[in-house]
């Protein structure tokens, strides 16, 4: 009797792990992905065709470099760190959050001058960001890296104590940022050249900055030290940086080569683009 009680034990333990591990394979694999707001219109896109290829479902959490850095940190959780530019990435590794050898080039960004299409206040320059009544909006430096880029450029320039009183908001993200122009509350931004893909049902040009005081950065994406499945975010990662996670950056107007500053607007940016 106790023999037989214990072939039933056996076999129940069998049943439950079978159980167990067949609920397990039904569970789709998820990656969490936390990125800077300039990625939002081709990582989206890259997402979905990666989710449709390899049956992952991708969660994406957008906002400032800087902020979705700290979300992470804290809450210790997130796969893959893809930020709106490089010196956010270079944080993420000096603080032990990426592993550096994970680390790929997506693409590349510039920084210029975002006006309403027509340029009605005729902006040429960044000098003329100070001239009384112009409205400009830059994004939170130190929490946004559009932020950073846009105060290191005026202080280069000689011309941050100037425009500051002409500054009347200050974004939380690039998406809050490009928005300015499309609600009409701003006549300049610091922006991306992109901003002027985001919104085509809102036209912005672009005004180029000096080269010498400018800077491209480039958006890199790197597996987290609290990624669950380190391969399979890897593997995100590598998809990004392929050809076919290029792409989906090249259709928003991304750099995916290294673009050449150049002081004409070529385009209506201020880069020679080789998508």
């Amino acid at each position: 009797m106790a023999s037989r009680f214990g072939w039933l034990l056996i076999l129940a333990l069998i049943s439950t792990a079978l159980l167990f591990a067949q609920s397990n394979r039904r569970q789709p694999k998820e990656l969490h992905v936390f990125a800077g707001a300039a990625n939002t219109p081709p990582l989206t896109e890259a997402a979905k065709l990666y989710e449709k290829r390899y049956g992952v479902k991708v969660r994406l959490t957008f906002g400032g470099s800087g902020v979705v850095l700290t979300q992470m940190k804290l809450a210790r959780k997130g796969d893959v760190y893809v930020p709106g530019s490089d010196d956010y990435m270079e944080k993420a590794i000096k603080e032990g959050i990426v592993d550096p050898k994970s680390v790929r080039v997506i693409c590349w960004l510039v920084p210029v001058i975002n006006v309403p299409k027509g340029n009605p206040k005729g902006v040429k320059s960044l000098q003329d960001l100070a001239k009384p009544g112009i409205k400009v909006a830059i994004a939170v430096p130190g929490s946004v890296c559009l932020g950073d880029v846009a105060k290191e450029i005026f202080e280069r320039a000689g011309l941050w104590e100037k425009v500051k009183p002409n500054i009347v908001m200050q974004a939380k993200d690039c998406a809050d940022l490009a928005a300015q122009i499309k609600l009409g509350t701003v006549d300049a931004i610091i922006g991306w050249d992109v901003f002027a893909y985001w919104y085509p049902d809102t036209p912005m040009d672009n005004i180029p900055i000096p080269p010498e005081i400018n800077r491209v950065r480039h958006i890199p994406a790197g597996v987290t030290v609290f990624a669950r499945d380190k391969k399979e975010a890897q593997r995100f990662v590598n998809f990004l940086a392929s050809i076919e996670g290029k792409r989906c950056y090249a259709k928003c107007g991304y750099c995916v080569k290294p673009p050449t500053l150049t002081a004409n607007r070529d385009k209506g940016t201020a880069s020679k683009r080789s998508n």
